[in-house]
């Protein structure tokens, strides 16, 4: 099989097999198809229960917005960085 990648791609491929990440271009295309497979036939239901939950915290109005959240991530890590 010819495959036939734009230039960024192939030099992008090189760097990470030059880095070690992988032993050759051929080993780093198989990875990328084979993460690219699970993507696909990925049919989410290990998220199901996540999802159940969260609407669940909805339901109850147990929820922050996202700059609530961010808010007392900082504080926290700024808490833990005094230690």
């Amino acid at each position: 099989m010819n495959i036939s990648l734009a230039p960024e791609q192939r030099e992008w491929l090189e760097a990470r097999v030059s880095e070690g990440h992988f032993e050759s271009i051929d080993e780093a295309l198989c990875a990328a198809v084979a993460d690219l497979m699970a993507i696909y036939g990925d049919d989410l239901a290990w998220a199901k229960p996540y999802v159940d939950q969260a609407r669940v915290s909805m339901e109850r109005s147990d929820v922050l917005s996202g700059e609530e959240y961010f808010e007392r991530l900082g504080a926290r890590l700024e808490q833990l960085q005094r230690r």
